[in-house]
C-alpha cells in the first residue's frame, strides 16, 4: 500500500484511538462518582456568582453521576433574579439535590429560603433558623404599587416552589406576606424541612430510604455511609464574589473613571492611569455579572463631561447642575432588578465626591494654569526696572535687588529713568523706555 493510502488510514485511527480513551476516562469519571456523594457550600449573598456555582455543581453531579449533590446553606439572602436560575436549575436536576441549613448560628433567610424549599429533601442544623421572604428594596420602601406587585409574585412562586416539592404551602406564602420565621424545630414540626442533622453523616443517613421524583417517576434515595466529594470555589469565584457586590462594581467604575481623567489632565503621572484602568476593568468585569442598564452609564458618563465643561465654560453652574442629576439618575438606573440596586448612601456619596473633585480639585488645577507666569524669562516680561548705568543702548539696570545687563531697544536711557522688560536674551534683558506720562 502506498504512502499517501497510508496516511489518511492512519490519520482515522488516532481519531478512533482518542476518542475511545475519551469514551473510557469518562465512564471512568462516572464509575468513580457512583456511590459517593457531591457537596456544596452556598454562603453570603445570593448572586450571579453564587447562582454560576450552583449550575456548575449540579451539571457535574450529573455528568459524574454522583448520587446526589448536597446544598450547604448559610446566606441572608440576595437577587432575586440569581434565585430563580437557581431554582429553574435545581428542579430541572436528573440527580437528587438534598438543601441543609448549617452550621448552627446559620440561616436560610429572604432568597435563602427559596433554595432551601427547592431541595428533593430539606434539612436545617441545631441552631439555625429559616424565614422572613418579603421582597426588599435596597434603596427604601417601595410604593404600595409595586411593593404589592413585588409581594404577591414572591408569594406565587413560594407556592409554586413548596408545592413542588410537597412543602407547607401555607407557610410559605406567609414567609413571603408577613416575613414570618422558624427555628429548626419549628420548621419541622410547620412541614417546611424533612428533618434536623447536626452532621453530614446524619444528614446522609437521615435521607436514606427517602422518595424524590421527576415528573411522574419516583426513586428511592440509599445515601447512608456513603463518602462524599466536597467543591471548594476557585480563585475566580472567591474574586467574583468580592466584586459581583453592586456597589463595589459601582466603586470601582468611579474609581476607574478618576483615574484615567486624572492621567489625561496630568499626562506622565503614570500611577493614576494604572489605577484607573485596573479598577475600570475590573469595574466591567463585574458589571458583566450583575443585571446592568447601559443607559445609566451613559448618563454616570455623561455627568462626568458636564463637570469638565463646567470648569472650562463659564454656565453659572448650569452644567454643574446637570451634572449632579445625570450622576443621580444614572446611579439609580444602573441596575435592572430591585435587589441590585444601590443604596442612597452610596450614590449620595459618589455623587458629592465626584462634584467635589472636579469643581474645586480639578478646576483648581486649570485655574493655576491660566494664572500669569511669574517665574522664569517669560515672568520677567512686563516688569520694571531702574537704569543705574546710562543705556547706550546697552547698560546696567536694577530689578528687585539685582543687577542685570540691559539693551534699550529704543534710543538711550539716561541714569534713574524707568524702563519695561520686553524679553530675555540669555542674560542680558530687553527693555524700551516707559514715557513719562506713564511713570509711577
Amino acid at each position: 500500500m502506498s504512502a499517501r493510502r497510508w496516511c489518511p488510514a492512519l490519520a482515522l485511527a488516532v481519531v478512533a484511538l482518542a476518542a475511545a480513551a475519551a469514551g473510557e476516562a469518562a465512564a471512568a469519571r462516572v464509575r468513580n462518582a457512583d456511590g459517593r456523594v457531591l457537596v456544596m457550600r452556598l454562603e453570603g449573598p445570593v448572586s450571579p456568582v453564587t447562582a454560576e456555582a450552583l449550575v456548575s455543581a449540579t451539571d457535574r453531579a450529573e455528568r459524574e453521576g454522583y448520587r446526589a449533590l448536597v446544598i450547604e446553606i448559610d446566606t441572608p439572602g440576595g437577587l432575586e433574579s440569581s434565585m430563580r436560575v437557581m431554582i429553574k436549575r435545581m428542579l430541572a436536576s436528573k440527580v437528587p439535590i438534598v438543601t441543609w441549613v448549617t452550621p448552627s448560628g446559620g440561616r436560610a433567610a429572604s432568597a435563602g429560603v427559596f433554595v432551601t424549599m427547592a431541595g428533593d429533601i430539606a434539612a436545617m442544623s441545631p441552631g439555625t433558623n429559616i424565614g422572613a421572604a418579603t421582597p426588599v428594596n435596597l434603596q427604601g420602601p417601595m410604593d404600595s404599587t409595586m411593593a404589592r406587585k413585588a409581594t404577591n409574585d414572591a408569594a406565587a412562586f413560594a407556592r409554586t416552589v413548596a408545592a413542588q416539592r410537597g412543602r407547607s404551602v401555607a407557610w410559605a406564602e406567609r414567609a413571603v406576606r408577613a416575613a414570618v420565621a422558624a427555628s429548626e424545630t419549628e420548621a419541622v414540626d410547620l412541614g417546611v424541612v424533612d428533618f434536623v442533622a447536626a452532621t453530614l453523616p446524619e444528614l446522609l443517613a437521615k435521607a436514606d430510604g427517602r422518595t424524590w421524583r421527576r415528573g411522574t417517576e419516583r426513586n428511592v434515595l440509599h445515601l447512608r455511609g456513603l463518602p462524599y466529594d466536597r467543591i471548594e470555589p476557585g480563585f475566580r469565584q472567591k474574586l467574583l464574589a468580592i466584586l459581583a457586590e453592586p456597589s463595589v462594581a459601582y466603586i470601582l467604575l468611579m474609581l476607574g473613571f478618576y483615574g484615567l481623567l486624572f492621567e489625561l489632565q496630568n499626562p506622565g503621572a503614570i500611577l493614576p492611569g494604572v489605577v484607573g484602568g485596573i479598577c475600570l476593568i475590573l469595574a466591567f468585569f463585574a458589571l458583566s455579572t450583575l443585571p446592568v442598564n447601559y443607559a445609566g452609564v451613559a448618563l454616570i458618563l455623561l455627568a462626568v463631561v458636564f463637570f469638565i465643561a463646567e470648569i472650562k465654560v463659564a454656565s453659572h453652574g448650569m452644567l454643574a447642575a446637570g451634572g449632579i442629576l445625570s450622576m443621580v439618575l444614572g446611579s439609580i438606573i444602573l441596575f435592572q432588578t430591585e435587589g441590585a440596586r444601590l443604596p442612597w448612601t452610596v450614590i449620595g456619596g459618589a455623587t458629592l465626591a465626584t462634584a467635589t473633585f472636579f469643581l474645586l480639585v480639578v478646576g483648581a488645577g486649570l485655574r493655576a494654569q491660566r494664572l500669569a507666569v511669574r517665574t522664569g524669562s517669560k515672568g520677567l516680561a512686563g516688569r520694571r526696572a531702574s537704569v543705574v548705568e546710562r543705556l547706550a543702548p546697552s547698560g546696567v539696570v536694577r530689578l528687585g535687588a539685582e543687577l542685570w545687563r540691559a539693551t534699550a531697544e529704543e534710543g538711550d536711557a539716561d541714569v534713574g529713568s524707568d524702563v519695561e522688560i520686553t524679553g530675555v536674551d540669555g542674560l542680558t534683558l530687553r527693555v524700551r523706555r516707559v514715557a513719562k506720562e506713564a511713570r509711577r
